[in-house]
């Protein structure tokens, strides 16, 4: 499935949430979101608008791998 290209790093920090990922902090132009559901989990989103594909699809990856789905079905469920 193609990703988004139009998504800002705050778009998707709210996208996140449903899987229980939360702002824990800001630094500049960087959101650090945590997660306590399958453990804890911590990743950094830059807050640009838009993402570049390539660090939305590392950061989508990460997330996957973090909750043990592929990356497709991340896909799917979130957009």
């Amino acid at each position: 499935m193609k990703l988004p290209r139009d998504i800002s790093g705050l778009e998707s920090a709210n996208k996140l949430a449903v899987l229980g990922y939360g702002i824990t902090r800001q630094n500049g132009s960087h959101i650090r979101l945590t997660t306590q559901q399958k453990g804890e989990h911590h990743i950094t989103v830059p807050q640009h608008d838009p993402l570049k594909v390539g660090t939305f699809s590392a950061i989508l990856s990460d997330v996957a791998k973090h909750f043990s789905i592929s990356r497709e079905d991340l896909i799917k469920w979130l957009f």
